[in-house]
């Protein structure tokens, strides 16, 4: 597959990253393409570990009916840019950039495991992301990076609004009943609602969607083989 081109150089300050991140938001489109069909969705991980500048980034295609994985693909990268909240995709999408080079299976949607509009300059990771590889995206974080949502209801499929500085911006979900929720905001071509439901769906059983509890499991495993693709069992549920 042929690589992404990036709009913009990486080896930037986090100065020049924010106004990056200003800039890129006039690109996003807030809406689904007309008539979306999504049958594979894909989520996307990366892990590091201290001491060490490498990441280790892998997706995973799951069928959207089964939810089982049909397709993923790993690869490491130069982290060379410092930890920054709020500029998370600055540091991750150069690793995530070659794992989409070697995957040969296309999703419908990508899931990142980070925020999308819910974020200072409404550019988190995913909505980068979704401008970087042209993709439907949505953005499923375990923590809020801004905003308040209301008052949450216990039971799975609960909702609720987060709303910064008067903006609704994503939505708190509650993927099982009683369990911390998620939070839920568009990336690129991607609307709210659309996001929550595919959340949803991609979440049967457990707090975090397939997606990224496919793609964390893979990363994971292929740090601790040191970065050999080799070393992990093909037949492996990612």
């Amino acid at each position: 597959m042929e690589s992404p081109r990036a709009p913009h150089p990486w080896n930037v300050t986090p100065t020049e990253a924010v106004a990056l991140q200003k800039r890129l938001r006039e690109q996003l489109i807030l809406e689904p393409p007309p008539g979306l069909r999504i049958t594979r969705l894909a989520g996307a991980d990366i892990s590091t570990e201290k001491g060490n500048d490498t990441g280790y980034g892998g997706m995973v295609v799951l069928d959207a009916e089964t939810l089982q994985p049909v397709a993923r693909a790993v690869a490491t990268a130069p982290l060379t840019f410092p930890y920054v909240p709020g500029l998370l995709s600055f540091r991750e999408l150069p690793v995530l950039a070659a794992v989409w080079e070697r995957l040969t299976v296309r999703p419908d949607v990508l899931v990142f495991d980070g925020q999308g509009t819910a974020h200072p300059r409404r550019l988190g990771i995913a909505c980068h992301g979704g401008l970087l590889f042209d993709i439907p995206s949505i953005g499923c974080a375990k923590s809020l990076l801004v905003g308040t949502p209301g008052k949450l209801a216990e039971r799975r499929g609960a909702t609720s609004p987060i709303t910064h500085k008067g903006e609704v911006v994503g939505m708190a979900v509650r993927t099982r009943t009683g369990v911390s929720p998620v939070f839920v905001s568009p990336g690129h071509r991607m609307d709210l609602d659309t996001a929550v439901e595919w959340v949803l769906k991609a979440s049967p059983r457990y707090r975090e969607p397939e997606t990224t509890r496919h793609a964390h499991r893979l990363v994971n495993a292929f740090r601790r083989a040191g970065g050999e693709a080799a070393e992990l069992e093909e037949g492996s549920p990612g």
